[in-house]
């Protein structure tokens, strides 16, 4: 197979409308609001929301939508979904304001709590990643081209570390612990972290502080798909619609998983 499936590919035509509406304000001037958690919030990340709302309506009308920018229905409505969209419209709004291009959409489809499908927009360069469980995961660098497989790679020495741009932290020592202190760091925003491992141009991203189950469900179903894993520090694989919160543990993201990860965080604990 030269491309993902029919149905990835549209969910990807839908990010890619999407992608154009968050280009047409970010080319110009916007205002930005704070919500209620203190992160930022603009034109664009509505925009985008109405977008891919419209296009997943119309696709899959009886699937539940459960996005950043609409507001979360309750646990006690959501406990009962199998299967649904979990959508990102402008995942890396902090790097939106900074107009430094590092911000994706991101639309996944969980089922029985995995994430079976994904797909990242990078709408300034154009990037677009599509995964479907057990049909690889692909890249699109520009509208209408060719696809190309993506693989994770076996751990490089010295291994490359995929960083936060906006949420640095102090996760050296846990770092080192897994993968030695002889490792270089690669700041970028978004979920662009999770697709460079996917692409083979790094290792690991570890992220120590708070993320939405949106932040990472799309990113997560690309990596998986490219023989990489996300997991959390226990070294359990993710999962979503957990309970109330809507909140991610703490967690990993790997390219080579022929390495005993689950292992290794065991032995960081103890």
């Amino acid at each position: 197979m030269s491309m993902p499936p029919e149905f990835s590919r549209r969910i990807g035509e839908i990010a890619r409308a999407a992608g154009d509406a968050i280009l047409k304000i970010y080319h110009g001037d916007f205002a930005v609001e704070t919500k209620a958690d203190a992160s930022p919030l603009t034109a664009a990340d509505l925009a985008a929301q109405q977008v891919i709302v419209a296009g997943l309506s119309e696709l899959e009308p009886r699937l539940p939508i459960l996005s950043e920018e609409a507001k979360a229905l309750p646990w006690t409505e959501r406990r009962h979904w199998s299967r649904y969209w979990l959508v990102d419209p402008l995942d890396g709004t902090r790097e939106f304001v900074k107009r430094n291009d590092e911000f994706t959409v991101n639309i996944a489809l969980i089922d029985q709590g995995h994430s079976v499908l994904g797909v990242v927009l990078a709408p300034v360069s154009g990037e677009l990643y599509v995964a479907e469980h057990g049909h690889g995961a692909w890249l699109q660098r520009q509208p209408g081209g060719a696809w190309q497989r993506l693989h994770s790679r076996p751990l490089a020495q010295p291994p490359a570390v995929a960083g936060s741009r906006s949420h640095g932290g102090a996760q050296g020592g846990l770092l080192d612990h897994l993968i030695g202190r002889d490792y270089r760091m690669l700041p970028l925003g978004s979920s662009l972290k999770f697709c460079l491992i996917a692409r083979g141009e790094a290792d690991v991203y570890l992220r120590q502080g708070l993320t939405s189950e949106w932040d990472t469900a799309a990113a997560q179903c690309v990596l998986d798909e490219a023989g990489g894993a996300v997991l959390d520090l226990q070294g359990r694989p993710f999962r979503y619609n957990r309970g109330e919160s809507l909140l991610n543990p703490e967690f990993i993201a790997v390219g080579d998983c022929s390495i005993d990860w689950a292992g290794r965080l065991l032995g960081a604990h103890g």
